[in-house]
């Protein structure tokens, strides 16, 4: 069994690197060839897809962990 400690601690590490690169890579499409305005549905789902993110985590490693 995997301590609740280890658990937090390694399942903050890939929702964390997942939403630099997805925020990376809506900057870059917002600051290159398709503007902020060609960017911004892209910006308006990665928010949400990052929210659903920040739950999973929530419910699978601090909600479970009690």
């Amino acid at each position: 069994m995997i301590s609740p400690f280890v658990r937090i601690v390694t399942g903050l590490v890939g929702p964390t690197l997942l939403a630099l690169f997805v925020l990376g890579l809506s900057h870059s499409i917002s600051t290159g060839f398709a503007g902020f305005w060609g960017g911004l549905p892209f910006l308006i789902i990665t928010i949400g897809v990052l929210a659903l993110v920040a739950y999973d985590y929530w419910d699978q490693c601090i909600r479970r962990s009690r």
